[in-house]
């Protein structure tokens, strides 16, 4: 049973990757009704220069709500790009959706992943993940929020890490 609750717990994020803004939350909070964020109505932004290096591009999926504690997005790297070193106090789930794209604990390998990959970084550990040096790459980000925190943001990936 304990193999099949990590499981249960990523079809449940799964199935709850049902876009959602300020209204619909409030939508969701007041009527107990399904809520549709239609694609393309949350506007896209660049990811901030001070967490990435290189062309990234966000794209919101769903807002954390009190019932569910966790948002989503789209995270779109050009090649080359990539974030910087980064601990999610409640773990990160990224979904890879296209291209190829690299990984690395702080101390382990860089590590690539493609389409279909599914990573689980665990509460606390440092990392990052970014598009190869030839392809771009886009991942579904899910993480939790533990009150008015989702990451924190450290250092730079240096060249010569991302490179290893």
């Amino acid at each position: 049973m304990k193999r099949l609750t990590p499981l249960f717990l990523s079809l449940c994020l799964l199935m709850s990757v049902g876009a959602s803004n300020g209204q619909a939350i409030a939508a969701e909070t007041d009527n107990g009704s399904q809520t549709i964020t239609r694609a393309g109505s949350q506007p896209s932004y660049n990811a901030p220069s001070e967490h990435f290096t290189g062309n990234a591009r966000v794209d919101p999926l769903f807002s954390a709500n009190d019932s569910a504690p966790f948002y989503g997005g789209y995270v779109t790297f050009e090649p080359g790009a990539r974030t910087a070193w980064h601990i999610h106090p409640t773990g990160q789930r990224l979904i890879v959706t296209a291209g190829i794209g690299l990984t690395q604990e702080w101390g382990g390998p860089v590590v690539e992943v493609h389409a279909g990959d599914v990573i689980w970084c665990p509460p606390g550990v440092k990392h990052w993940h970014g598009a190869s040096t030839s392809t771009g790459m886009t991942h579904i980000a899910i993480s939790g929020i533990i009150p008015g925190k989702s990451v924190e943001w450290l250092e730079k990936v240096s060249d010569e890490q991302y490179h290893k």
